[in-house]
């Protein structure tokens, strides 16, 4: 069912310890028990399973529960030993685990969308269930009663969710590409702001409470760091992956991003260096440094008689520029651009080499990522495959941690 790989890290890259095999279908959410060595686990083959680390060293499950519907999310709150499981069908389902983690009883469904449920969270304090889903709305149930509370409407899938739960935001990323900051309340919530940036699909969202932080990453593979307790809403753009970002999680005491994304990919991002916003692209209906007609400025064509140009934009000025003008590339990292982006010829002869030392670091998961769950107190990640494998990680090599002590500078 599990094999144990490795025990202690050897080098500064992320450390395979074990790989944990057996469902039947994609593995859509797990979750590291917090202080023990056992998973949670759901999936599209419909199970609910609690793997926990036996002396052999190999992961074995200790729960297999089967539900009626694929298992699509999923919210553990620890302290209470609660299981929330968003099914294909609409319905949440909560469990209570015992002590032991031997068992898992019943203890209600919530009738919560029309369709897919694609995030769960639960809120003690509030004793609530909120969730998004394929029914393009957001969710909030009492656990008490069992009770709908309310219910918030979006023109597109809603793809994932994180909530402060102080304040009670919720922000809801869609498939549009868009992000909505909702304050919930009883029976009723209200739109604060619209967040607009990605050019894909919202696929993960990162809340950092403390200092007002919200990552999300996207199908267009970018990830955007939203400052949003800053008065002036700065925004970084991070560009260090080549496919869907799948994963984010911020560690707030190593000031470090880690990432993961669907083909693979696992990256930290140091975030404790100056960093520059990324300039908004410029319009224009001629190459803004030669002056020469884009092509669909067809009355300086006719004047010039010239051919119109295909337009560009550099990334470090912004500014609309043709492929002449633009014939060189470079990376950028202070802008996030950790990859070879293309920028104008004027604006390549001011990049030093100091300026292209990357700010991240890359390593690679070797399997296709599709969630991934950090335990920061003890440095350990799991993630989840579509080759229906988990893999458990030792992070701390290369986020700065240590397993006895807890985080620490470096």
């Amino acid at each position: 069912m599990a094999a144990e790989i490795h025990s202690r890290p050897q080098s500064n890259r992320p450390v395979l310890l074990n790989k944990i095999e057996g469902h039947q279908d994609v593995v859509n959410v797990a979750v590291l028990i917090p202080k023990e060595d056992g998973v949670i686990t759901v999936s599209e083959d419909r199970t609910v399973r609690v793997w926990l680390k036996r002396d052999s060293g190999q992961y074995w499950p200790s729960i297999y529960h089967t539900l009626s519907s694929p298992c699509t999310s999923m919210a553990y709150h620890h302290d209470s030993r609660r299981i929330f499981v968003g099914q294909d069908s609409g319905a949440i389902v909560e469990f209570h685990m015992a002590e032991d983690f031997n068992r898992i009883n019943f203890v209600k469904t919530y009738p919560a969308h029309q369709n897919r449920v694609s995030s769960v969270i639960f809120s003690l304090e509030s004793e609530w269930v909120i969730s998004t889903g394929h029914d393009k709305c957001i969710s909030w149930m009492c656990t008490q009663s069992g009770s709908m509370v309310g219910r918030h409407y979006f023109s597109s899938w809603t793809s994932c969710l994180q909530y402060d739960f102080d304040t009670r935001y919720a922000f809801v990323g869609d498939y549009s590409g868009q992000i909505t900051l909702l304050k919930l309340e009883q029976n009723t919530s209200t739109v604060v702001t619209a967040l607009k940036g990605h050019e894909g699909s919202i696929s993960s969202l990162f809340w950092e409470p403390a200092q007002r932080l919200l990552f999300s990453g996207a199908s267009d593979h970018n990830i955007i760091m939203w400052d949003i307790g800053g008065r002036k809403g700065r925004t970084l753009l991070l560009q260090g992956h080549h496919d869907k970002v799948q994963g984010l999680c911020y560690l707030s005491l190593t000031r470090q991003l880690l990432s993961c994304s669907n083909d693979g990919g696992i990256t930290v991002w140091n975030m404790d260096v100056h960093r520059e916003e990324a300039p908004q692209w410029l319009e224009s209906d001629s190459c803004q440094k030669c002056e020469q007609p884009f092509f669909w400025n067809l009355k300086q064509m006719w004047d010039t008689k010239t051919l119109g140009l295909r337009q560009h934009h550099c990334r470090k000025c912004g500014k609309a520029v043709c492929g002449k003008c633009s014939s060189k590339c470079s990376s950028y990292p202070v802008m996030g651009f950790e990859f070879q982006v293309r920028v104008c010829d004027d604006c390549y002869d001011t990049i030093k080499d100091e300026d292209c030392t990357p700010l991240a670091t890359f390593h690679e998961g070797k399997h296709n990522i599709v969630h991934m769950h950090m335990d920061i107190s003890r440095g350990l990640m799991v993630t989840c495959g579509t080759d229906r494998i988990l893999k458990i990680w030792d992070m701390t090599p290369v986020v700065g941690c240590s397993l006895a002590t807890g985080f620490t500078s470096r």
